[in-house]
């Protein structure tokens, strides 16, 4: 598919994409918390605060408004206060992807509000509802890409999963430079890493990414997004550092003593994938604010095990609540 934007813009995606290839050698991935009102209303001040103290534990790029910044929660309005404060505190430091997602007519208009608000990149989010065969999945990328300048990385989770033959074919629309996975399918992975030309990006986007990431490596897929950063920068830095020096006795230990943990407490209820996160970050005094629905904030009793949980974790990295 040939671009309707023209060489200049080719040259943007690839200084956007060797950015991003840098940034992921040297930091993880953040997914900054959407922050809301006690009344459910857009806190933009939180948020903005939040990103500036993610900002400040150097993160390899900044990720608003995707899975873990309730997206799918978002009016337009509302995401594009999100992603503009976003640009305006990453202010060129690291690049800034915001997430998309819906059918393509949707995800274009959300693309065009993230454009104008100067996002470097987007992340596709798997469509709405319903299954699509594999010429449907390559689609709905395609019409994205032809309505909007900026870099696209596909998602494959839930509903979505490429095969090798779909990788090659959206890995030729000019402004698609990546991938990231949810489903830890290796076999799978590792088959659309090879099937993928040169210079093409792969995040491991699996739910509490650190559990798999010693996995992910091994078929090629070492950068990985790290929801820990949102609410305890310490420990998912020193869980980057040690994975990337080899140190596995501080691995094991941190997946022992924090990550696995977390993910049990975290699969008590559907959607504590965030909510536990939110709830987390608002325990060390971060302008979170709750969750929207239908997600719904931890009970007392896991909220508890999860300040515990969080009190072993700091310590084990030297840090505190």
């Amino acid at each position: 598919m040939t671009s309707i934007w023209g060489d200049a813009v080719t040259g943007e995606t690839e200084t956007t994409a060797r950015r991003l290839r840098e940034g992921m050698e040297g930091g993880v991935l953040s997914f900054p918390l959407t922050s809301f009102r006690d009344d459910g209303s857009l806190d933009p001040d939180g948020f903005r605060a939040h990103v500036a103290d993610r900002l400040a534990t150097a993160p390899g790029a900044l990720f608003p408004a995707c899975g873990t910044g309730e997206f799918f929660s978002l009016d337009e309005d509302e995401y594009r206060q999100v992603v503009t404060v976003a640009v305006e505190e990453a202010a060129g430091r690291v690049p800034v992807v915001a997430g998309t997602g819906y059918g393509w007519a949707q995800a274009a208009r959300f693309a065009r509000i993230a454009e104008e608000a100067g996002a470097d990149a987007l992340l596709v989010l798997p469509h709405y509802l319903v299954a699509a065969p594999q010429a449907g999945l390559v689609a709905q990328l395609e019409q994205i890409a032809a309505r909007t300048r900026l870099p696209l990385i596909a998602y494959q989770r839930g509903q979505v999963a490429y095969t090798p033959a779909s990788l090659r074919r959206i890995a030729d629309i000019p402004n698609v430079i990546g991938l990231k996975d949810g489903h830890s399918d290796l076999d799978r992975l590792q088959r659309l890493t090879l099937a993928a030309p040169q210079g093409f990006l792969f995040f491991n986007g699996a739910a509490t990414a650190e559990i798999q990431a010693r996995a992910y490596a091994t078929v090629g897929v070492p950068s990985y997004s790290s929801a820990v950063h949102a609410f305890a920068p310490e420990i998912a830095n020193a869980f980057f550092t040690a994975l990337r020096g080899h140190d596995d006795k501080t691995v094991d230990r941190l997946l022992r003593d924090f990550y696995v943990p977390f993910v049990e407490l975290r699969d008590r209820v559907p959607g504590y994938g965030v909510s536990l996160v939110k709830a987390a970050a608002r325990l060390r005094g971060g302008p979170v604010g709750p969750v929207r629905a239908p997600l719904t904030d931890p009970s007392p009793a896991d909220l508890a095990d999860l300040r515990a949980l969080l009190d072993t974790g700091l310590d084990l990295v030297g840090a505190s609540l």
